[in-house]
């Protein structure tokens, strides 16, 4: 959609804010670009971003950015199916789900803090979780990626699961996660710091293993034992 630009936002105290005639300009472009998408219930922060009462849904529009820099987002906010490399722009808050699945995403930088609901970031070409969300009250999904490290998970996981037994295969990581058998057990291990990228350090993996009892497997496929 070639009409959409990413929308700059302005540093507090802008000069160019205060002119009404840039405010109106401002609205007039950001009202344009949600006409285009139907995003209703919009309103203008002084920084220049926009806060919406409701859903965000557009996915599937072959987008390569955002068209705007989004503040909270009280519904939901779906961006999946497209071909964005970025998530700047995106909400840092959003009310319900935030689905960005199956773009072109390497990194989650400029990922929401919170999530009220489900974080699907699955399909994409992820190898580690840096940058997403600190708090997620719903599931992680991010099956489908590189993942060789689960660094960056949210710091507060809510009433859903983290779905990596369950839906993270084909990621490398799941290869070491599926050894344990709970979620936690995985976690405490990860105090052994035995991952190196796509090396495991031996020794360390080996002491994390024995304290639950866990055969040393010969191999891990995507790994190799330093």
């Amino acid at each position: 959609m070639k009409y959409l630009k990413l929308f700059e936002s302005f540093e507090e105290g802008d000069e160019s804010l205060s002119e009404s005639s840039d405010l109106t300009s401002l609205s007039e472009s950001i009202e344009s670009i949600c006409k285009k998408l139907n995003i209703r219930n919009w309103s203008v922060n002084s920084d220049g971003t926009v806060d919406v009462d409701g859903d965000v849904i557009i996915y599937n529009k072959g987008l390569t950015e955002l068209p705007l820099k989004f503040g909270e987002v009280s519904g939901s906010f779906h961006c999946n199916y497209n071909k964005l490399t970025s998530l700047e722009g995106a909400p840092s808050r959003v009310g319900d789900n935030f689905s960005c699945e199956d773009n072109y995403l390497t990194t989650l930088e400029f990922a929401p803090i919170y999530v009220g609901g489900n974080f699907n970031c699955g399909w994409n070409k992820l190898t580690g979780l840096e940058g997403g969300p600190k708090e997620v009250d719903g599931g992680y999904i991010c099956n489908h990626n590189a993942l060789i490290s689960l660094s960056g998970m949210p710091i507060k996981l809510g009433s859903g699961e983290f779905w990596v037994k369950i839906s993270c295969y084909d990621n490398p990581i799941y290869e070491v996660y599926k050894l344990f058998l709970s979620h936690n057990d995985f976690i405490d291990s990860l105090d052994y710091n035995y991952l190196r990228g796509t090396n495991i350090v031996e020794s360390r993996f080996q002491e994390a293993l024995d304290e639950l009892g866990i055969e040393m497997p010969e191999s891990i496929p995507g790994y190799k034992y330093i």
